[in-house]
Parts: structure tokens; sequence; C-alpha cells
């Protein structure tokens, strides 16, 4: 397991992002390196393209970025063995991740689909465990909405769900976040 690893959850707009910020600040206080920001936003219209771009102006100037819609584990493992001044990684976010997964690979099968994005979370996981890194990790929390009419749209809630409790499981620390609030929901004094 990675020294750190924070779990940041909630609904769309709570605050996660802002909150995750505040985190991987507060880890790179203890670890005294840089922060890499992984992004995983795809700006495939002009509202995205300005949604990332204040998310961007938001962040320390310092901080480095990737941006990698899919292959994060691969692409992260490969940026941390070029730099060894990385002490804190951020991941915003894991939902739109998992939704990219699945938009990569929508013509495949269900049972393909649930491979992929499980292997790709294993990788993940496996990843951080061997980690020097803190992480924060930042989500939605899918088990407060509504099911999904499509069957793409539940099997992505389904799949995050997976994913989030596999995340929450090696966590040293999970937040929810509601309406700008965090609350804590495990701590490494309460393991």
């Amino acid at each position: 397991m990675s020294p750190r690893l924070c779990l940041v959850l909630g609904g769309v707009r709570s605050g996660k992002s802002a909150f995750a910020e505040s985190k991987a600040l507060e880890f790179n206080q203890t670890v005294g390196q840089t922060t890499l920001y992984v992004a995983t936003g795809v700006a495939f219209d002009k509202e995205m393209k300005d949604r990332i771009l204040r998310h961007k102006e938001s962040r320390p100037q310092e901080w480095r970025t990737l941006e990698e819609p899919v292959k994060l584990a691969d692409e992260i493992s490969s940026f941390l063995q070029k730099s060894e001044s990385t002490g804190v990684v951020i991941i915003d976010s894991i939902d739109v991740w998992v939704a990219n997964l699945l938009m990569e690979h929508q013509t495949e099968d269900r049972h393909t689909q649930e491979k992929i994005v499980i292997g790709e979370a294993g990788k993940l996981l496996r990843l951080m465990a061997g980690a020097s890194q803190a992480f924060v990790l930042v989500s939605s929390e899918v088990g407060l909405s509504l099911v999904s009419p499509e069957p793409l749209g539940r099997r992505f809630q389904d799949l995050l769900g997976t994913v989030n409790q596999w995340i929450a499981s090696t966590a040293t620390e999970v937040y929810l976040i509601v309406a700008g609030i965090p609350v804590k929901l495990k701590s490494a004094s309460t393991e």
C-alpha cells in the first residue's frame, strides 16, 4: 500500500476537486516534493474545454500535469520512473476515466467491457500499492444517483461502484463531500 491513499467521493459540483487539491497540498507538506496532477477529462466540446481550463488555472503553477484519459496505470508509472521528485499524485477523476474506458470500447460486448475496466483498475491499484508516492483520487459517488435507463449507463454505474469500493478498501482515508463540506468516512486511525 502507498504511504497515503485518499479517496474523495461526492456528487457533481460538490467540491470534490477543491477538497482533493487541498489534501494533495497537505500531503505535499509532509513529503516535501512536487505534485503530479493527472487529468482524465477530454475536451470534446467548448464547454468541456472551458471547464478543463478553469481547473488548470485553479491549480498551483508548480504542479505538473499529465493528461491521460484511458491508460492511467501505464502513463503514471512511466512518468514516475522519469521523475523522482514527485511525492504526491492526484487523479481527477476516476469516474471520467471509467466512462472513457467504456466509451473507447463501446462496440465490445458487456463481458469484454467489464474485463477491460476491471483489468485497468487492477493495474492502477497495483501501481499505487507499490509506489512510494501519496495518492489522492477523486470520484463521483454513484450509489446515491438514479438508475440509468440505458444499458451502458447502468454498466457504468455498476463498474464505477465496484472500482470505488476497491479503492476505498485500500485507502487510508476516504471522504464524502456534500455541498462543499467534507465528511470523513475512513481514516488511518479508525481502520
